[in-house]
C-alpha cells in the first residue's frame, strides 16, 4: 500500500543521498563505491563511520539519481555483494 502524503522524488535528483551499513572489513568501502558506480557515473563519496563497537560501518555518498529503475538496480547490486546489511 503506497502513502500519497509521501514526499515525492523529482528525478533527476541531484545530490540523491545513499547509505549503505556492512560489517566493518577491508575493502568493504571501496566495493561500495565500486558497485554504486557501475549504476551511477557521478559517485560523490562523502565519508564513512565505523559504528560505535566497530563491528559495522556506514558508507555515505550522493549521486545523481535518474529514476527509480537505477535506484533498485543499485539497492539489488549491493545487497547481491552479501556483505551488505541495509542500504538507506
Amino acid at each position: 500500500m503506497s502513502n500519497p502524503d509521501a514526499p515525492k522524488i523529482e528525478f533527476p535528483c541531484a545530490a540523491y543521498p545513499i547509505k549503505v551499513i556492512g560489517r566493518n572489513q577491508v575493502g568493504f568501502e571501496k566495493l561500495v563505491i565500486d558497485v554504486i558506480s557501475v549504476h551511477a557515473s557521478d559517485v560523490n563519496h562523502t565519508g564513512a563511520q565505523a559504528s560505535s563497537n566497530g563491528r559495522f560501518v556506514s558508507v555515505r555518498c550522493h549521486i545523481t539519481a535518474t529514476g527509480p529503475d537505477q535506484l533498485k538496480a543499485i539497492h539489488k547490486a549491493l545487497m547481491a555483494t552479501g556483505l551488505v546489511q541495509m542500504v538507506i
